[in-house]
């Protein structure tokens, strides 16, 4: 559970500010497009440089909860969304007058904890499930004879989906 709110916190800390850029909303396709770069690009990044900032490695075991959201915060967990996200926020078009903004605002932000939401959801199923599977038919002991590193996966879903985000906002 410490795992999954420290992922939630880090998304929700990329998220929310880009919930509130109602102001922007004429960038939008510039702020997608923007968005989907910085993915791409920290995904290349990763590709290249494949070590892993020291301080995650001075986080006790007994803050799970920080550990987990400074490692999403590192790898882009929140920042993927972002391209994608956007694309959820269409112009609408309102009434003129304060009321108007304020409806769009809360709508965004509830917009942005719904998709943080279903994404710790997800995360949390695929871990467990992977977890279960592990545990219940490879064995403990798999687990100290293996190890396979994940991180060229990851920086490759971040260059296709920062790239999907790209396509889609053109």
């Amino acid at each position: 559970m410490a795992l999954a709110f420290g992922h939630l916190v880090a998304m929700t800390v990329v998220l929310l500010p880009f919930a509130l850029m109602t102001a922007l909303v004429d960038w939008q396709t510039e702020i997608r497009v923007g968005a989907g770069l910085i993915v791409v690009a920290l995904g290349v990044w990763l590709l290249f440089n494949r070590r892993h900032p020291r301080f995650l490695a001075r986080v006790p075991p007994s803050r799970l909860a920080l550990w987990s959201f400074l490692v999403a915060v590192a790898h882009g967990a929140g920042l993927m969304l972002v391209p994608i996200y956007l694309g959820l926020c269409g112009v609408v078009e309102t009434d003129a007058g304060h009321r108007a903004a304020t409806a769009l605002i809360a709508r965004t932000a509830a917009l942005s904890i719904g998709v943080a939401a279903v994404h710790t959801g997800a995360m949390i199923t695929a871990g467990g499930a992977l977890a279960f599977v592990v545990y219940r038919w490879l064995g403990l002991r798999f687990l100290s004879k293996s190890w396979f590193d994940l991180d060229v996966i990851w920086a490759l879903s971040l260059v296709l989906v920062g790239a999907i985000g790209v396509f889609s906002a053109l």
